[in-house]
């Protein structure tokens, strides 16, 4: 299948997994309050990190290693075989830890955590890191999408209050897991799973064990932030930022979905030995990927002040002060997934990976301590603000020597001057334009559109710029 069809699907997958979330937020804030929707961000984010561990590293490793070994099936069958195992091992244990916390450490968040446990079952079941590596992405969007469309309808069917909440964790808990089964049954005739040696399992650990240490550090910022906002500004300030960082969230799934295609992409182009071609590959990713997040991050930041109390309620406006900063993260992570999806992790140079995420997270985590106590949830946004510079940054230091970045960075000045015209254009069409309705925010999307459209196009004309490459 092509990059572009399998990118679409990838797209719709990840979209689908934090979109309808999304759609049900409007319904869940004005039923259960900031406080009801910090409660339940408490609950999911340390339910998240428990998944997380679950998973060890393989939504990286696994895709990885399944790409480059799926040109010998007898081999292929062997790897999927160990890494498999090694799965059910990781998230066995991490299974029996959870409910360790769940009766034993939980506080008001328990009921919560409790229907969440689905969410630590599913671990045990998640093949997506196979299918992803042999290039099958349509099976996961679809079937991820019927599951989840269900689960929305039963948030409106039956959450009508904060008591209600447990109901809505059991949902999308209940759905990830079903997500899981589901997506496993397109691997039948594909792969082979055959019992294999212990120590063959185990060959596998460390190294998914190093990619593992990145993807946790990556959460300190990522979701530690919610907890540290609850507890030390409390779960009102806590809402504020999750509904502000989930829109955010949203957004960037068209970053790591784009990013998980290309990955065993290069990853089999590195086992070809195609070196020039990878090159032009990833230049070309990087420009169409700055595009992307320059669009939505300028975009975001002109209208989310409009935007968070016609979305969230008149409660939330708050949030949309919070979007604003928050939304140039996007630019951050857009640039740092290239670099690591197609550059880091195809030539299993995991160490850059992970030294680059863990000076991100001890920023952040400095960062948050000083900050959240006076500024409350504005300290968190500035402390991701500070973790994703701090990302690309190491990176940079250390492939200075090898990237062409001056021509990077050329591509982040333009998109962000685009961006910059459209942000400006899209403010005055909201000054002609005061009243905060839905029409007059249509009105403004649009304006931005077409002047970040109008200006690209006029640019890529005169460049004679071609994107075609990236669907071979």
């Amino acid at each position: 299948m092509s990059t572009k069809k399998n990118a679409a699907y990838n797209v719709a997958y990840r979209m689908f997994s934090v979109f309808l979330p999304l759609v049900t937020a409007p319904y869940l804030s004005r039923a259960v309050g900031t406080d009801g929707v910090g409660l339940y961000s408490k609950a999911w984010s340390i339910s998240y990190i428990f998944c997380l561990i679950g998973m060890l590293g393989l939504n990286d490793y696994g895709v990885r290693t399944i790409a480059q070994a799926r040109d010998d099936r007898k081999k292929l069958d062997s790897v999927f075989s160990a890494v498999l195992q090694m799965q059910w091992m990781v998230a066995g244990a991490t299974l029996i830890a959870w409910f360790g916390y769940v009766f034993l450490f939980a506080g008001e968040e328990k009921t919560i955590a409790f229907h969440l446990t689905m969410m630590s079952v599913s671990c045990l079941c998640s093949l997506d890191w196979c299918l992803m590596g042999l290039d099958i992405f349509k099976p996961i969007a679809l079937r991820n999408t019927f599951v989840k469309l269900a689960a929305a309808a039963c948030v409106f069917l039956f959450v009508r209050e904060k008591g209600d909440l447990w109901i809505y964790g059991f949902v999308w808990s209940l759905a990830t897991l079903l997500g899981n089964l589901l997506s496993a049954v397109s691997l039948r005739g594909k792969v082979r799973y055959r019992p294999v040696p212990f120590r063959e399992s185990m060959r596998h650990l460390a190294p998914c064990a190093v990619l593992f240490i990145s993807v946790l550090a990556v959460s300190i910022y990522r979701t530690m932030d919610k907890v540290m906002v609850s507890t030390i500004a409390g779960v009102d300030e806590n809402g504020l930022y999750e509904n502000a960082e989930k829109i955010i969230y949203c957004l960037s799934g068209f970053i790591s979905a784009i990013g998980t295609v290309m990955m065993p992409k290069v990853a089999h182009m590195q086992q070809q030995g195609e070196t020039e071609k990878i090159a032009r590959h990833i230049d070309r990713s990087m420009e169409l990927i700055l595009c992307m997040v320059s669009a939505m991050a300028f975009g975001v930041a002109a209208v989310a002040d409009r935007f968070a109390p016609l979305f969230f309620g008149e409660d939330f406006r708050p949030s949309g002060t919070l979007m604003v900063p928050l939304a140039f993260t996007l630019i951050m992570i857009g640039f740092a997934n290239v670099i690591r999806t197609q550059v880091v992790l195809p030539q299993k140079r995991d160490h850059i990976f992970v030294k680059s995420v863990c000076c991100g997270a001890v920023v952040n985590l400095i960062a948050n301590l000083c900050l959240i106590p006076g500024m409350k949830s504005m300290g968190a946004v500035v402390g991701t603000l500070l973790a994703e510079m701090t990302v690309p940054a190491v990176q940079f230091w250390i492939l200075r020597k090898e990237l062409p970045y001056r021509q990077y960075f050329r591509y982040v000045l333009i998109y962000a001057g685009i961006g910059g015209a459209m942000l400006v254009s899209v403010r005055a069409a909201g000054r002609m334009l005061p009243e905060e309705t839905w029409l007059n925010l249509g009105i403004q999307t649009v304006t931005g559109i077409a002047v970040y459209g109008g200006l690209c196009l006029g640019y890529w004309k005169i460049t004679g710029k071609n994107f075609r490459e990236l669907n071979r």
